[in-house]
């Protein structure tokens, strides 16, 4: 039998992967939205130790003006509570 040339695969080259275009986030003009978890840290803490630890039989109606905080500071990030 005659002498059989061995095949070589080619892997792509580094350039070529580099050249491949990478998933880019969408860029807009306006700046982001925080996440919620993010923002009124102060607020959301004071709301929730009302909350826990009143003595009141309804804690909601005791923890009123912290929670009015709380949402007053979430909407001037654009949340609704």
């Amino acid at each position: 039998m005659g002498s059989q040339a061995s095949s070589i695969t080619a892997l792509p080259a580094a350039a070529s992967l580099a050249a491949a275009p990478a998933q880019a986030t969408p860029s807009t003009d306006a700046p982001a939205k925080p996440k919620p978890c993010c923002v009124c840290k102060d607020e959301k803490a004071k709301r929730d130790d009302c909350m826990l630890f009143s003595k009141s039989d309804d804690p909601q109606k005791d923890c009123v003006s912290t929670i009015d905080q709380y949402r007053a500071c979430m909407a001037g990030f654009g949340f609704k509570v």
